[in-house]
């Protein structure tokens, strides 16, 4: 679910962010003004019109409908990330490419991401973290497919008369070791990355 969901949500927002930065259009603002509201929703909100959605598509209860939640819920901050760090991009460059013939797909691919490294370890941090300690998405929407926080609690429900807190504090360790390597291992990139579209010239 992860892996799918942090892939998708990264690419949209790095496809957004070229968008509203370099190929601006009417209305643009307001567009990213939407995308930018979406990140202060609380989840509460979603739940029933989300739950309603995934009836519709036939993805209650799935994997794939999670990874839909996910990719909903986080494109907003993604297209955030990357809209700040290309607009620190120089244009110039962007618009020497269209006038020998590049097209669109080609400018992103080409020029935009293979220097995005910064902001996109920053996007894949953020994204990674918040769907693998969700909670309540995969409770309301799991099914019987639960995530690791769901399995968790349950786990920790499940103990009745004596508590096995042995059981519990090695389920919390398994729980919280694949965002704590990720922190190790890229928690510097993490900064890095956040800084680098803070300052534009």
């Amino acid at each position: 679910m992860v892996v799918p969901a942090v892939a998708i949500s990264t690419l949209l927002g790095a496809l957004n962010g070229y968008v509203l930065t370099k190929w601006r259009f009417r209305g643009d603002t307001w567009v990213f003004g939407l995308m930018l509201f979406s990140c202060f929703i609380p989840f509460q909100i979603v739940l029933i019109p989300m739950a309603v959605v995934l009836g519709k598509l036939g993805l209650a209860g799935s994997i794939p409908g999670l990874v839909l939640v996910h990719v909903v819920y986080g494109i907003g901050f993604t297209t955030l990330y990357f809209r700040n760090y290309y607009a620190a991009f120089p244009t110039e460059l962007v618009r020497a490419a269209q006038i020998d013939g590049a097209g669109f797909f080609r400018i992103f691919w080409r020029i935009l991401l293979p220097v995005s490294g910064p902001i996109a370890v920053v996007s894949i941090i953020w994204q990674f973290t918040n769907i693998w300690n969700d909670f309540l998405f995969g409770a309301s929407f799991g099914g019987v497919n639960q995530p690791m926080t769901v399995a968790l609690n349950n786990l920790v429900q499940s103990s009745t008369g004596v508590k096995e807190y042995n059981v519990h504090f090695a389920g919390a360790i398994l729980a919280a070791l694949p965002t704590l390597i990720v922190y190790i291992v890229a928690g510097r990139y993490f900064v890095r990355g956040l800084m680098a579209g803070s300052v534009k010239g």
